[in-house]
C-alpha cells in the first residue's frame, strides 16, 4: 500500500527525523539546562524550580545513589509518586547514574505492586509517603534494598506537609536527607549509549501479568523530536506553559509533557492530583497555560465545572488528548470554552508512545488520530497477515525508531508482539483514509459481534455521548445465545438529567444501524476507570458476567 500521509506533510513536516541528533536523553536534558538555567523549569506543590535547581538536586541524588546505595549502571530503581517536585529530580538523578527507571503506579494494590517489583528485579525504590502502607506489605517478597521516602515538601522552597511513612518500613530514607548528603559526594559521570535501557514500561495488565516495556535512550530522543516535527507552533523555545495533570509514570504524561517541554524550556505545572478538578481548574488559571494535555474523561470533568469558564485561554496554543478516543461532543465543547479544538494523537507505551498526531495546523477536529509521525511506517493487516486497501480496516502495525525492542526478559511475549518482518502489533484496529490520516476504531478484543456484524463500541460511544443528558457512558459485548452477542451501554447522566432509556434509544436509532443500537443500558453513578482516566471496559464485563452468573444461581 502506498503511503499517503507522505504527501499531507506538505512542506512543514519533515519525512524522517535523526534519532541520533542527540546521543541520548541525558544530552537532551543537559543542552537544556544550559540554555535555560534561570527559567523557571517546574511549578507544584512545595514551589518552583529553575532548570539549574533541578540539575543541582539531581546530581545530588545521582551522587547519592552510587556513593550510599552503590548503584550501578543497569541497577534498576522504582519510581512510585504522583505529579511533584520530587519527580524530575528522581529521574533525571537516576538517568545520570546510568540506571533504569521503572516506573510505578501510586495507586497499585499490593498484589500489583509485587509482580511488578519482582519482575523488574528493583533494587532500590522511590516512594511517596502516602504509598507506603502498600508497599509495606509486599516489600520483604521483593529484591528491594533502599526505600526512600518522598513528601511534597521534600524538594521546592514552599514547606508542604504529606502523608505520614508506614511505621513499618522505619529503615526508609528521607529524600530530603538522600539530597542533603549527596551534594557533599562525589558524582562519577557514567558512559550512556542510545540503546541502552531508560525507562521499564509496564503494561498489558488488563490480560494477565502486565510486562514491562524495554524503552531505551534513542526510542525517547526520536519520539520527543518526532512529535515535535508535527506540532512545531506548541514547542516554541523557552516561551511554552504547560499544565501536566496527566500522570507522569505513565508514558503519555512522559514523554509528551516532561520529556519534549523540558528540551526547550518550558514551564511546567504539576498537578499532584487531577482529579481534584476544583483544583486542576484553579491550577489553570494561575497557569494561563499555552498547552494542555489529556484524556477525554479529564476534559469532560472540566467541561462539567462552571469555573473552566473563568480561565483565560487566550494563548493556548495546543490541547492534546490520547490514550482513549477523544469524542466529538468533547473537542466541541473545549472549542467552545477554550477557541481550539483537541488534537487527538494515538501510541502505546511500547511506542515510548507516540505513534501518530494530528498537525498543529487543524481547526476542525477530524475523528482520527492524524498522521503517522516521520520516521513511522504504519500497516493494516489483516488476520491472514495481508495488508488491507485504504479505507478498509486491519490491525494497526508499526515500525519506527520509538518502537521499543522488546518486553522486559520475556521473549515468548516479545515474539508475539511483532510480525515477522519487524512491525509491532498494536491489537488495535485502525482505517486510513486517501489522506493518511488513520482512525482507530478499536481495540481488536474489544470489537462486538452481532449476528456476524462487527460492532465497534467507539462508534457507539460517541453517538450516545452527543444525547442530551449523557456525562459519560461505556459500551461492551455481552453474551446472547442465538445472536452472539448483546450490545449493552453503561451511562452516567449528566447532573439533574432525567434521561429515560427510552429516550436514549431513540437517539441511538437515529444515528445507528438496528444491529448497533444498545440492546441493554444500564444507567449508573460512575464509570470504572484507570488513573489516567481511560474507561475500564474488562470492568464492566466482569461485573455483567458476575451479576449473570449470580442470577443463574
Amino acid at each position: 500500500m502506498k503511503r499517503p500521509w507522505i504527501a499531507s506533510y506538505g512542506s512543514t513536516i519533515p519525512e524522517e527525523i535523526d534519532a541520533d541528533s542527540f546521543p541520548t536523553l541525558l544530552h537532551v536534558f543537559d543542552a537544556a539546562v544550559a540554555r535555560y538555567p534561570d527559567h523557571t523549569a517546574f511549578v507544584g506543590i512545595g514551589g518552583r524550580l529553575t532548570y539549574a535547581e533541578v540539575d543541582r538536586e539531581a546530581r545530588a541524588f545521582a551522587a547519592f545513589l552510587q556513593g550510599r546505595l552503590g548503584v550501578r549502571k543497569g541497577d534498576r530503581i522504582a519510581v512510585m509518586l504522583p505529579n511533584i517536585l520530587a519527580f524530575p529530580i528522581a529521574m533525571l538523578g537516576i538517568i545520570r547514574a546510568g540506571a533504569i527507571q521503572v516506573n510505578v503506579n501510586p495507586m497499585y494494590t499490593a498484589r500489583e505492586l509485587e509482580h511488578q517489583l519482582q519482575d523488574a528485579g528493583a533494587s532500590v525504590i522511590v516512594v511517596y509517603t502516602g504509598s507506603t502502607p502498600t508497599l509495606a506489605e509486599v516489600v520483604g517478597k521483593t529484591a528491594i534494598k533502599h526505600v526512600i521516602s518522598v513528601t511534597p515538601g521534600d524538594s521546592g522552597n514552599v514547606p508542604a506537609v504529606g502523608p505520614v511513612m508506614d511505621a513499618r518500613l522505619h529503615d526508609a530514607i528521607a529524600f530530603a536527607e538522600a539530597l542533603h548528603v549527596g551534594k557533599d559526594l562525589d558524582f562519577r559521570p557514567v558512559d550512556i549509549e542510545g540503546s541502552d535501557v531508560l525507562f521499564l514500561q509496564y503494561t498489558g495488565g488488563t490480560t494477565g501479568l502486565s510486562k514491562g516495556a524495554v524503552l531505551t535512550h534513542r526510542n525517547l530522543v526520536a519520539n520527543f523530536q518526532q512529535f515535535g516535527a508535527v506540532i512545531p507552533q506548541a514547542l516554541r523555545p523557552g516561551i511554552e506553559r504547560v499544565v501536566t495533570a496527566l500522570p507522569l509514570y505513565h508514558i503519555f504524561g512522559l514523554t509528551v509533557n516532561l520529556v519534549s517541554y523540558f528540551a526547550i524550556g518550558a514551564t511546567n505545572w504539576l498537578v499532584a492530583n487531577p482529579r481534584d478538578i476544583d483544583g486542576l481548574v484553579q491550577t489553570l488559571k494561575d497557569a494561563r497555560p499555552t498547552v494542555f494535555a489529556g484524556v477525554n474523561t479529564l476534559y469532560a470533568a472540566l467541561l462539567a465545572n462552571p469555573g473552566l469558564g473563568e480561565v483565560d485561554f487566550s494563548e493556548l496554543r495546543l490541547a492534546a488528548g490520547g490514550g482513549a478516543s477523544i469524542l466529538p461532543v468533547t473537542s466541541a465543547g473545549w472549542q467552545k470554552v477554550t477557541g481550539v479544538i483537541i488534537h487527538e494523537g494515538y501510541g502505546l507505551s511500547e511506542t515510548s508512545p507516540v505513534l501518530s498526531f494530528n498537525p498543529a495546523e487543524l481547526t476542525e477536529f477530524n475523528a482520527t488520530v492524524g498522521l503517522p509521525l516521520p520516521s513511522t511506517d504504519i500497516r493494516l493487516i489483516d488476520d491472514d497477515g495481508a495488508e488491507v486497501a485504504i479505507g478498509q480496516t486491519g490491525e494497526i502495525c508499526a515500525k519506527g525508531p520509538q518502537v521499543m525492542p522488546g518486553y522486559w526478559r520475556n521473549p515468548d511475549a516479545t515474539a508475539v508482539a511483532f510480525t515477522r518482518d519487524g512491525y509491532f502489533r498494536t491489537g488495535d484496529i485502525g482505517q486510513f483514509n486517501e489522506a493518511g490520516f488513520l482512525r482507530v476504531v478499536d481495540r481488536k478484543k474489544d470489537m462486538i459481534n452481532v449476528s456476524g456484524f462487527n460492532v465497534y463500541p467507539n462508534e457507539v460511544e460517541a453517538i450516545a455521548s452527543a444525547c442530551p443528558g449523557v456525562a459519560e457512558c461505556a459500551c461492551i459485548g455481552t453474551q446472547d445465545i442465538g445472536d452472539g452477542e448483546k450490545v449493552s451501554l453503561f451511562v452516567v447522566r449528566s447532573a439533574g438529567s432525567t434521561l429515560t432509556e427510552a429516550e436514549l434509544v431513540a437517539h441511538c436509532r437515529n444515528e445507528l444501524a438496528a444491529y448497533k443500537v444498545p440492546r441493554l443500558i444500564h444507567f449508573v453513578d460512575a464509570l470504572p476507570k484507570s488513573t489516567v482516566g481511560k474507561i475500564l471496559r474488562r470492568e464492566l464485563r466482569a461485573v455483567t458476567v458476575a451479576s449473570k452468573n449470580q442470577g443463574s444461581s
